[in-house]
């Protein structure tokens, strides 16, 4: 009877002891990790003070996309809700779809004609052997990404402009010159290559970057076996840096409706707003010089929105592909 007893005492107690143990355990593993992480955790807390701040928590005034709002009679709380009115408009305005249209027809020429760029001279560079030379060009394609878009557009206006070195170069030799800064039909062409030479050497960085993690031990054996550098670039290069690509092309596509606001303000006067009308430049016409904010701020969430179904298919093709992307379940 004893021992059955003591069997049943001891079979009533486990299950208790079950339930309690996992979440006794959870608690010490949480108290493990934050006196392991203390450090990071203070590192990041004015990070997240900051996007709390001045992104958070002014996201929360997107609620004026849906209100008839007045800054001077009320404020958020005393303009009144007309719910989708002004998403209504703003698909009826042929202004925003030549926005959107002139927006996504820039970004699908910047991801075939920009976005390999980078990687391009990451691996370029990466190929030279001299490191004093290395360093050289590295310093001149990195410093235009510290100039300002008035400075880039001003350079480009002294070279390809209608008084320009080029078009003078042209009428030295018997041709007439072109003023390609005012041309609407190359317009395409000209943000791109403004682009290209600004960020291009910045861009590479995150590349070399990556390019410094490969195994050199992958290189010296496909060297033995007779690979040539192009086999190698090929077969080793290109697929180390996959990973880097994937999630790089996935965060540009999320930041397909953000093209800009200065490159292309700065020369709308120049091709006229048929060319050049994008989508930042779009709000701020539309929404901000006008005072209506509320169809301004109905723009903007609709850009979110966009930017976020964008990552998410991304995202998604990339997990079909084999890579991580930006996030993963598991």
């Amino acid at each position: 009877m004893s021992a059955n007893a003591d069997t049943g005492s001891v079979a009533e107690v486990r299950p208790g002891a079950t339930q309690a143990g996992p979440a006794a355990a959870r608690r010490g593993a949480f108290r493990d990790r934050l006196r392991r992480d203390w450090p990071l955790l203070v590192m990041a807390m004015p990070m997240l003070v900051l996007v709390t701040a001045f992104w958070w928590v002014p996201a929360l005034g997107n609620v004026i996309a849906f209100q008839d709002y007045n800054p001077f009679s009320g404020g958020i709380p005393g303009s009144p809700i007309i719910g989708f009115t002004n998403f209504a408009q703003l698909f009826g305005d042929p202004q925003f779809i030549r926005a959107i249209v002139n927006t996504l027809g820039i970004t699908a020429f910047q991801l075939v004609f920009y976005f390999p760029v980078p990687i391009a001279l990451a691996l370029l560079l990466n190929s030279v052997v001299s490191g004093r030379l290395r360093a050289f060009i590295q310093g001149v394609v990195y410093l235009p990404h510290f100039f300002s878009w008035v400075l880039v557009v001003a350079i480009f206006q002294q070279m390809f402009g209608g008084a320009g070195l080029v078009a003078q170069i042209l009428r030295d030799h018997g041709y007439s010159g072109i003023d390609w800064m005012t041309n609407s039909d190359t317009f395409i062409l000209l943000v791109t290559a403004e682009t290209v030479w600004k960020d291009a050497g910045w861009g590479a960085i995150v590349f070399l970057a990556a390019l410094s993690t490969l195994d050199q031990n992958l290189y010296e054996a496909a060297a033995v076996d007779g690979a040539r550098r192009w086999r190698r670039m090929w077969h080793i290069t290109l697929p180390g840096l996959r990973p880097v690509i994937v999630l790089l092309l996935i965060l540009r596509l999320g930041d397909a409706l953000n093209v800009g606001f200065e490159q292309f303000m700065l020369q709308r006067s120049a091709v006229g707003s048929k060319v050049s009308e994008v989508f930042d430049t779009f709000v701020y016409w539309s929404g901000l010089r006008t005072g209506d904010f509320g169809y301004g701020a109905a723009a903007g969430l609709f850009k979110g929105l966009v930017g976020l179904v964008l990552i998410l298919v991304a995202n998604r093709v990339a997990h079909a592909l084999g890579e991580r992307g930006v996030y993963s379940r598991s």
